[in-house]
């Protein structure tokens, strides 16, 4: 079947901010899907709310729309483009959800849009819980004994029926959300109060438990010809009750027999086929001494589905596309090998793990246990050609500072935290393997297959001997072939990694490179795609071309997200451009740098000193790029430099700004010697090796002050002290001070406007892509401040100073490529908080915004062109206001007080666009979640020094038509102002007070500023309350000033604006 005549427009939903639950895997596989619809030669119209991602770049569909997910607004852009179809499957839990809700509307039908690939009947049969069940029983399989309910009354009959414990899984949501194990009735009730909030259709489905089963996942192909391909299976090596996106995984499955596969396998191909979807599909089944249950299907492009498309180099959106537009898979070539179709089941011949990455170490107060709901932020992938193998490269991969081995635990924690998971469980397993307790034991603990743990011993046993043994080439090649990276062995016997390393090249221990090929070396593969080993043969062959490696930013965690993915693939681009041969080194396998066809060679590897060495003896590039990949690469800059210095038989060289002056920016002494010598103001600071060195500092500059750790991103451990008493509680508990790591102090801006720059450096000149405003203050970490391009409030004059700054940094620092530079304007005077001389997380929302590439023009202006030859020295000046607006994961972390600070929390980022700021903040702030009514009540309670600018605020929002309320504090002040209205009950003061609003949905809107620490028990309850009832909040007073000038504006009945952002950037170009 060819493809359909009658579909030339398609319409593509993207998945919206990252998310818990929803990481980058849904911009790799829409990127893949809108290239694989413009192959066939389709008009693709594309909708997403994440200025992050590549998808949402102009060039990758004919019109991209950066406007929120919301049904209504999807409608506008249906009824202005008319596409002829709609692809519901790419965009995640966002897209499928989004697609039901319009054809529940009535859209499709009005506009005649067909639905493409999966129909909106098979999406229903597997969201909701009732219809999934009724189904899968109708064709004999059999699903865990449940009962779906939608009210708490309903939940307390289910106890009786099935026991406890009980699994609650809410309808249409995503990685578990809202969902849980409840052991006791009173868990069950907490639980399905929350999941009936969370789900779409108010349904919840409490079933028995299948806990300790094992956890196995097909992925599977089907297109419209009923023809079906079993693409690969995984196996988590958690059991059952820890969610898959929480539980390291490993693929191909290693303890089935050959006769449970054939069994799951014939399920799975019956079950996509009663489903009748069309194009990939994920199904995760319980599995226990030969017996199954379906546990849930998913009728989409999923997180598992990234993981298998870079598992077995099969492109599974790429593919889901074209079977959507009607193609068949005998009539898809699959692009890795270029010789087999898309019907060819991929073979593996090596094994891969994949391991979560928590943000525990945010949120100190979360709840770290693993349970069916998703908690993670992001995972890494390892190949190798052993379990060991992979798993110690995995664990390399995590990039954090606990290795195996390392932590140690007392025998009665060790027995807790096998039976509980949580996010150190592996950490602990392999403890407990290194004290000798029995495998067997370990197996009854924690429900983990002896199979895997007999792996982790064998790694220990191996310490054990390095511990002892003399390392002769023999047993050298022995370790490095098991997987230990020369830095441990380092550890082990107590040399430098530099001895090991040269002690390997000695003995001729060279790492080889293997190729993913997707058919176990059947075919030639077409695509270069590797990982290393130590075998004896190598699959790499290296060109006399000019090429250079760029190495990449790991797993998806806070602080570091997809913005530098999104980099790492415009350097890459742009380097391609300019014919030079481009490798990638990344271990992320949600990303769209780790897509087959991005780079000319990709290495999937740990961002280790070692793995990028291996590569660069291998290939010996040219060049290596260490600014694009967030502050992992940017960590291996000087010890690279120095290691390649070492190397005399190396030619390889790193690019663009000197590691040296990266260094310089870091250093906060160095740094501020060049800021005085430029004359540039910064606040006043200090530094301290002790305690009594940070008290004296304190002292002279006057509290409150910034304090925190040298050498960090997303501001960890970073907090505003406002007393001696709180300085040394810090010192005490948040860092370990050392004369290597001292903790900075500065003066901290109280009621200063905080400004984001962006731009690039050539050495001779600078072009500055935008100047940010900041709606927070300064002390709210710039990744968690909503931001405006252009500034909405700052004078000609501090502007000018704010770019006279910038090109005075920019060129002292003597950077090529991208610059970040943060400041802060307080009473007319401009300071500088910090430059960081690499690609920065608003790259991609500027570059949006204003329609300049920035990451693409410093990888030219690297590669050796200079900003005037490529036409680019004017700042834009954009027409329309855009606003970038942070997504915060607090709902996903039960425990957490969703308060900003001077501490990154947000995961991901959405992005307004129109004319006027309030239209843009409010769509800003539909796109992250936390809608502003246009009706209702708003309750207030606010700090005292926030109450002279709540006068406006209350007045705009009273003018609105809106209802306040407020406590008795924040009542009075406004009386006293001509503003009147309810008082309700502090929550210390009993019922009914707002917590109890809200459980009965009376509140539209929360305006709370945290106060001192003292009454901030009651705040944090408000707070935690109304992300837990998901009613709109807002915890500073500047986002409060904004949102009543968005809800005015809209209140005036200014429509929306829809416009495609190549539109927007058309019109600044005339």
């Amino acid at each position: 079947m060819p493809k359909r005549e009658d579909i030339k427009k398609v319409l593509l939903i993207g998945s919206g901010p990252i998310t818990i639950g929803q990481a980058a895997e849904f911009d790799f596989s829409g990127s893949q899907a809108c290239r694989s619809l413009k192959e066939e030669g389709l008009q693709v119209v594309l909708v997403n709310s994440n200025p992050a991602t590549i998808m949402t770049d102009p060039e990758m569909a004919d019109s991209v729309y950066i406007e929120p997910l919301d049904a209504r607004i999807v409608e506008r852009i249906i009824e202005k483009e008319r596409p002829d179809g709609i692809i519901a499957g790419i965009g995640g839990q966002t897209g499928l959800n989004i697609t039901s809700e319009l054809a529940e509307m009535g859209v499709f039908e009005k506009y005649g849009v067909r639905i493409l690939g999966t129909p909106v009947d098979a999406i229903k049969n597997t969201e909701d819980r009732e219809l999934f069940k009724e189904t899968m029983l109708s064709i004999g399989e059999k699903v865990p004994l449940s009962r779906a309910v939608h009210s708490l009354k309903e939940a307390e009959e289910v106890v009786g029926e099935l026991g406890l414990p009980l699994i609650v899984r809410p309808a249409y949501t995503l990685g578990g959300a809202g969902g849980g194990i409840a052991r006791t009735k009173e868990e069950l009730l907490e639980i399905t109060e929350r999941g009936l909030r969370r789900s779409r259709i108010n349904q919840v489905l409490i079933e028995e438990s299948v806990l300790g089963w094992a956890e196995v996942e097909y992925e599977v192909m089907r297109d419209a010809n009923d023809s079906c391909i079993v693409i690969c299976n995984m196996e988590n090596i958690d059991p059952m009750g820890v969610h898959t996106g929480e539980s390291a995984v490993v693929a191909p499955s290693q303890t089935m027999t050959d006769a449970e596969h054939q069994m799951l396998r014939s399920a799975s191909i019956k079950i996509i086929r009663a489903l009748k979807i069309e194009g990939g599909c994920n199904i995760q089944y319980a599995l226990k001494e030969g017996d199954y249950r379906i546990v849930e299907v998913n009728p989409r492009v999923s997180r598992s589905s990234a993981l298998a498309s870079k598992a077995t180099g099969y492109p599974i959106a790429r593919v889901t596309a074209k079977i959507a537009i009607g193609m068949t898979l005998d009539e898809i070539i699959n692009n890795v090998t270029m010789s087999t179709p898309a019907s060819f089941e991929p073979a593996l011949d090596y094994v891969i793990t994949k391991i979560p990455r928590w943000p525990f170490d945010k949120f100190t107060t979360a709840d770290k246990t693993l349970t069916t709901a998703m908690k993670s932020t992001g995972e890494i992938m390892a190949i190798g050609r052993t379990i060991e193998e992979s798993l110690l490269k995995a664990f390399k991969s995590l990039d954090i500072d606990s290795q195996l081995g390392i932590k140690r635990w007392e025998e009665p924690e060790i027995k807790t935290l096998l039976k509980t998971p949580t996010s150190e469980r592996l950490f602990v397993i392999f403890h407990a393997l290194e004290r000798g307790m029995p495998v067997k034991e370990i197996a009854e603990l924690s429900g983990i297959n002896p199979f895997f743990l007999s792996k982790m011993k064998n790694i220990v046993d191996m310490e054990k001997r390095v511990r002892v043994e003399e390392l002769t080439p023999e047993f050298l090649r022995e370790v490095k072939r098991m997987g230990f990276p020369d830095s441990r062995l380092a550890e082990l016997t107590g040399k430098t990694r530099q001895e090991i390393s040269d002690l390997r090249h000695a003995s001729g221990i060279l790492a080889t490179f293997k190729m993913v090929d997707t058919c176990a070396a059947e075919f030639q593969a077409a695509t270069p795609y590797y990982y290393s080993t130590y075998e004896d043969t190598c699959e790499t062959t290296p060109t006399d071309r000019k090429k250079i490696l760029i190495l990449g930013a790991g797993p998806i965690r806070i602080g570091q997200g997809i913005e530098f993915d999104y980099c790492t693939v415009h350097a890459v681009t742009a380097l391609r451009e300019e014919g030079i041969e481009t490798h990638i080194i990344n271990n992320n396998p949600e990303t769209v740098s780790t897509d087959f066809d991005t780079s000319d060679k990709l290495f999937f590897e740990p961002l280790t000193m070692e793995y990028v060495m291996n590569v660069i003896e291998r290939e010996r590039p040219d060049g290596v790029l260490v600014q694009f990949g967030g502050q992992t690469s940017v960590n291996l800059a000087l010890p690279l430099k120095k290691e390649l210095k070492r190397r005399t038989d190396l030619d390889t060289v790193i690019m663009g700004t000197d590691p040296e002056d990266m260094d310089l920016a870091e250093d906060r002494e160095k740094f501020y010697l060049l800021m005085q010598k430029l004359g540039v103001p910064q606040p006043e600071g200090g530094y301290a090796t002790s305690q009594p060195e940070a008290i004296e500092v304190a002292q002279r500059i006057g509290f409150p002050v910034l304090v925190r750790p040298s050498y960090v991103l997303g501001g960890r451990a970073m907090e505003i002290v406002y007393d001696e008493i709180d300085l040394e509680r810090y010192m005490k508990e948040a860092v370990r001070v050392s004369p290597e790591h001292p903790i900075l102090i500065d003066d901290f801006l109280e009621d200063a406007c905080e400004i984001d720059v962006d731009a690039v450096c050539d050495r001779k000149d600078v072009l500055i892509g935008a100047i940010m405003e900041h709606i927070e203050e300064a002390g709210i970490h710039s990744g968690d401040s909503a931001c405006v391009i252009p500034p909405q409030s700052l004078s000609p004059e501090v502007l000018n100073q704010v770019r006279d700054y910038t090109r005075k940094i920019a060129l002292g620092l003597r950077v090529k490529g991208l610059i970040n530079i943060q400041m802060a304007e307080k009473g007319g005077k401009v300071f500088v908080l910090e430059a960081n001389p690499r690609s920065s997380r608003t790259i991609p929302f500027v570059s949006k915004a204003v329609g300049l590439p920035l990451a693409k023009i410093a990888a030219k202006v690297i590669a050796g062109h200079s900003l005037k030859s490529l036409g680019y020295t004017d700042e834009p000046k954009p027409k329309h206001v855009s606003i970038k607006e942070v997504l915060l994961p607090f709902d996903k972390l039960p425990g957490a007080d969703p308060v900003l600070g001077p501490e990154m929390k947000s995961t991901g980022e959405v992005m307004g666009i129109d004319y006027d700021f309030g239209r843009a903040y409010y769509k800003a702030e539909l796109a992250a979640d936390n809608l502003l009514p246009l009706t209702g009540k708003v309750f207030l309670s606010i700090r005292e020094a926030d109450k002279p600018q709540l006068v406006e605020v209350a007045k705009k929002l009273q003018a609105a038509g809106l209802e306040l309320m407020g406590t008795r504090g924040t009542v009075n002040y406004l009386a006293q102002h001509g503003v009147f209205m309810d008082t309700v009950k502090k929550i210390h003061d009993g019922s009914p007070n707002v917590i109890d609003m809200m459980r009965r949905d009376e509140v539209d809107l929360i305006i709370n500023t945290p106060t001192s620490k003292q009454s901030r028990k009651d705040g944090s309850r408000i707070r935690r309350a109304a992300v837990d009832f998901k009613v709109p909040y807002i915890t500073t007073i500047q986002a409060a000033v904004a949102a009543a000038d968005a809800i005015e504006t809209m209140k005036n009945g200014q429509e929306l604006t829809i416009k495609s952002i190549n539109e927007y950037h058309k019109e600044m170009g005339q």
